[in-house]
This record gives structure tokens, sequence and C-alpha cells, in this order.
């Protein structure tokens, strides 16, 4: 059903098997997430929120408290595995990639829709790699991210 390099296998150290589709479902829900949110063709969240006038009508305190929840979460995860620093890197790191686009001629930011998608895609982009850092970096160094003790 699934092409195999979604759902192909590695075996870790400890013997267990490890499927790569963790990797492309986090990618869909950080990018269902941000373009869910808001995105330039104005079917969005915030367009929802603020198309009509009496704001707690139908499901959107529901939809209010189920974003603002999926953006806490979030933060949470970027804050927590890459730290204000490394999200910086990220952000800046995401910039210089649009920056290259746009100096190849593939984007123009001066083109709302153009930057806004890039926006809204860097953002995805962004809340993957805070969900996905720990992961990446066991990759890199084989070692987990550890919390600081008291000892430190």
């Amino acid at each position: 059903m699934l092409p195999d390099f979604m759902t192909s296998k590695s075996v870790t150290k400890s013997g267990k098997n490890v499927t790569h589709l963790q990797w492309w479902v986090t990618l869909l829900m950080s990018m269902a997430l941000a373009i869910g949110t808001w995105n330039p063709t104005g079917h969005h969240f915030i367009h929802y929120i603020t198309s009509s006038e009496n704001l707690l009508s139908g499901f959107k305190p529901f939809a209010i408290i189920l974003m603002f929840a999926l953006w806490l979460l979030a933060i949470k995860s970027i804050f927590q595995s890459l730290k204000f620093y490394g999200a910086v890197i990220v952000v800046i790191l995401i910039g210089a990639f649009i920056w290259g686009l746009q100096q190849y001629g593939i984007i123009d930011v001066k083109d709302f829709e153009q930057a806004g998608w890039a926006a809204t895609l860097g953002i995805g982009f962004l809340i993957w790699f805070g969900l996905n850092a720990s992961i990446i970096w066991k990759k890199l160094t084989g070692v987990y991210t550890t919390d600081l003790t008291d000892e430190d």
C-alpha cells in the first residue's frame, strides 16, 4: 500500500525494528498544523474563527482550544529539543534556504502568495525538526539528548 521508502525498517543496536514511517507522519502532522493555521489561499483556521460575528458559536470554541493545545505542544517540543539557540539556528537555516531559492529565481518573496507559502512551509519544517531533533541527534552522535540534573 505505501511505497517502500516510507515503510523501510532499521534494526537498532538492541535488535528492535524501527520503521521510517514516523518521519513521514510527523512531517505530515507538522505541515497540517502550519498550513491549517494560516496559508495564502484563505482556507485556514484564522479565517474560520474570524469569518463570523459570534466567536463562541458552533464548534469555534472547540477548534480554538484544540488549535491552542496543538500549538502549545509544538512550541514545547521545539524548545524542549532544540532550546532557544537551536530554534534560532533552524530558523536561520530555513531563511537561508528560502534566500537561495530566491537567488535562483525559483520563488519571488516580493509576491505575497509565494512569501506566504515560504513562511508557512518554513514554520512547518521548524515544527517537524523540533519534533524529531532528538532522533536526528541520536542518528548523528549515537546519544539521545539528556536533561540536566541537579548535579550539573
